[in-house]
């Protein structure tokens, strides 16, 4: 599957100025809603995921994903594989879980996003599961920025990817954009300003 054709034939592979949410800018912006916005394509690209992950083996009970952005992934994985699906979402900066929604002891997980760029937030969520009693067994995105390690594409780890070693991360493609800090940018440098993606359509 040429997960980076489906995002640039969507509208979903954006370039121009982006203001990412580690305040850090780029050139370049996954917007995965412009994908996932297709049933039939989101039901195509979870279905692809879960033959991953069951081929390499684990077992889980249920997906968790962070809000917002993840929703509609671990949804569609949940569903791809029989599972239950549940989300985590910020309340005064930090992840909660609410709606109604419980974990059980021993209750095995996995974290999906729809994006992977450190991991921030799937470690955010991954952590207020295990505090409940869960227990976290791999990490899923329908794409990766290219800073965690995909056990199924074997690409290298940096140095700024937040996920635990111990836990395998499964993704349909790899991206790999440069990233600036605001003061070492040179789309700055060039008169540029940077906009936050999702601040208008295109």
């Amino acid at each position: 599957m040429d997960i980076e054709k489906i995002y640039k034939e969507n509208g979903a592979y954006l370039e121009g100025h982006f203001l990412l949410s580690s305040g850090n800018h780029s050139q370049f912006y996954l917007q995965s809603a412009k994908v996932l916005e297709n049933p039939n394509l989101a039901s195509e690209l979870a279905d692809e995921l879960a033959k991953i992950i069951a081929k390499n083996g684990v077992e889980f009970d249920t997906v968790c994903a962070p809000a917002i952005g993840g929703i509609l992934a671990g949804y569609e994985l949940a569903r791809a594989c029989f599972k239950r699906s549940i989300f985590t979402e910020r309340v005064d900066g930090k992840m909660a879980l609410r709606r109604g929604f419980e974990v059980k002891k021993g209750e095995k997980f996995i974290i999906c996003e729809d994006i992977i760029t450190t991991g921030g937030s799937a470690l955010e969520s991954a952590k207020l599961i295990e505090e409940l009693g869960g227990e976290i067994v791999a990490f899923a995105a329908l794409a990766n920025r290219g800073f965690c390690e995909v056990a199924n594409l074997k690409n290298g780890r940096k140095a700024s990817c937040k996920l635990p070693l111990d836990k395998p991360l499964f993704s349909l493609g790899n991206f790999e954009f440069e990233i600036y800090s605001p003061e070492n940018c040179p789309l700055c440098a060039d008169g540029s300003k940077p906009i936050k993606p999702g601040s208008r359509s295109k």
